[in-house]
């Protein structure tokens, strides 16, 4: 299809709003971005189109959430997230093809899909808040780095991690916001010699700016006015039909 018609634009405007809402507070939201663009063009190509919307929005993000977010699990988060990125990097430039996505699509969504069935089948009523330790933040953050680097699905280990946390609700929207705006920042210099950035990707993604941007205000109002526990049962259930889908797209190659 390419990057001109309608449909590419809709498709476009589309997942552009998914990334800003995911900026806003909703996480999930901004992982189904990719496939929705790559009904228009091919994945590798929507992920690194999207990248620059992502940065652009992380700043909007990072202004509503400047005051709510947990250093102490930014800083483990991100630490390990660096060194997932780094990793990512020598994995991209050493191997080609779609063997390498696929993989690591399916290792996402079974670790997904993994974490939300081990909280089903809890038959604890009320479980304490885990400590934020280093040595699990270091190694879900590398896996977050990684898949993030990857297709932009750094999501689901991301939450293995935070979720038994159990912060507030916009503690953990911004702490989140604030992780995957330094990381999205990062992973811009791979991504630039890898020559997935280019002057036709950035002014497409200019535009499509406008709608994420709107769509980062739109998701703080929803994190504000949404009772917790169904704000947090959303993101149970985004991140199950969004780890089945990465496992069936795993599977199949879809």
């Amino acid at each position: 299809m390419g990057m001109e018609g309608t449909a590419f634009w809709l498709l476009a405007v589309v997942a552009a709003f998914f990334v800003g809402m995911s900026k806003g507070g909703l996480p999930m939201a901004g992982t189904v971005a990719v496939p929705i663009l790559a009904l228009a063009i091919s994945p590798v190509t929507a992920a690194g189109l999207l990248l620059p919307v992502y940065v652009i929005s992380d700043m909007f993000g990072l202004w509503a959430y400047r005051k709510e977010f947990n250093r102490r699990v930014l800083a483990i988060v991100v630490s390990g997230a660096v060194v997932g990125i780094g990793l990512g990097w020598v994995v991209a430039a050493l191997a080609t093809g779609a063997d390498e996505e696929r993989w690591v699509t399916l290792v996402v969504g079974l670790i997904g899909l993994a974490f939300v069935l081990n909280r089903l089948v809890q038959h604890r009523k009320v479980t304490e808040a885990r400590p934020a330790r280093v040595g699990p933040g270091l190694f879900w953050g590398a896996v977050t780095g990684f898949t993030s680097f990857v297709s932009h699905s750094g999501g689901p280990p991301y939450q293995v991690y935070t979720l038994p946390l159990k912060m507030s609700r916009t503690m953990f929207a911004g702490t989140t916001t604030v992780a995957f705006a330094i990381i999205n920042a990062v992973k811009l210099i791979p991504y630039y010699f890898l020559g997935q950035l280019n002057p036709h990707n950035l002014q497409v993604a200019a535009l499509l700016a406008i709608p994420a941007a709107a769509a980062v205000y739109f998701g703080v109002w929803l994190v504000k006015v949404m009772n917790e526990k169904l704000y947090f049962g959303l993101i149970y259930g985004m991140l199950f039909l969004l780890s089945l889908k990465l496992v069936w797209d795993g599977v199949t190659g879809g």
